[in-house]
């Protein structure tokens, strides 16, 4: 429980799904972790979560180990997240590991997906890794460091009615392959993790918003769509950010991992 001890990590949309239980389990390896969302409230309730755990109450006693904040930052704006970044290093002195898990979805295809669809994906998804990116790296150059993206299977397969999302988790993966080759000598690492369907906030509020009244119905058509027959958990997907991040996965750099259930090398 102390793959992170001494480390210092951001973990953008930090305050729910992936990026919540990242952060989480980051703290829980002894890091000290800024939790960075728009939504200010949803970070702070990711902190008061961590600083629990350290308490020794409710689930994941045990202690964290590791100071957190919670940083309110818009990650489409490059001055807002210049700001916050400079307030994290302000606070902990230094940054050795930068998840990007911010982001946003789009159900359509090219015709049901308006120019205001596109250009709001492509802010958050696109932009905000780069915004991230360009203000974390000066930072880890100082003593090397890591940055993981979350991608996702559409990066790399074609999914019906997901192409604003699609577009941006292709340029997410792409920008990891740059990021990893121009900063090797630095010695920085960047790896992203393609998750398949994995059960958060948003399913819910898609399948209510869609299927009312058959919300459970579609829920498992949703889960058997990947061969291993049911949705990722995101704590699994932060068990793999974890290791991609600690010293256990020091030769591993330029490279994308899916955890899918099986989803691109079974199904396809």
């Amino acid at each position: 429980m102390t793959e992170l001890e001494g480390k210092v990590a951001i973990v953008t949309g930090g305050g729910s799904g992936i990026g919540r239980a990242i952060a989480l389990r980051f703290a829980r390896a002894r890091a000290r972790v800024a939790v960075v969302d728009i939504v200010e409230g949803a970070a702070a309730e990711t902190v008061r979560e961590i600083a629990a755990c350290d308490a020794g109450k409710g689930e994941g006693a045990g202690g964290a180990g590791g100071a957190a904040a919670a940083v309110p930052c818009d990650v489409s704006r490059q001055l807002d997240v210049q700001r916050a970044f400079q307030a994290v290093l302000s606070r902990f002195d230094t940054l050795d590991i930068l998840v990007n898990s911010a982001g946003i979805a789009h159900v359509g295809n090219v015709e049901q997906t308006s120019e205001d669809d596109f250009d709001r994906l492509y802010a958050v998804n696109v932009k905000g890794v780069y915004n991230c990116m360009k203000a974390a790296v000066p930072a880890l150059k100082q003593r090397g460091g890591v940055i993981l993206n979350i991608a996702s299977v559409t990066a790399t397969v074609g999914i019906p009615d997901r192409f604003a999302y699609s577009m941006s988790k292709g340029a997410v993966l792409t920008m990891t392959y740059s990021v990893a080759r121009d900063y090797v000598a630095h010695k920085i690492r960047c790896n992203s993790i393609a998750p398949g369907r994995v059960h958060t906030p948003f399913v819910d509020g898609f399948l209510a918003k869609n299927y009312p009244g058959r919300e459970r119905e579609m829920f498992e058509e949703l889960s058997r769509s990947q061969p291993i027959g049911r949705m990722g958990r995101p704590e699994e997907i932060a068990e793999l950010a974890l290791f991609l991040c600690s010293d256990a996965a020091a030769f591993i750099t330029g490279s994308n991992y899916a955890i899918d259930g099986g989803f691109v090398t079974l199904k396809m």
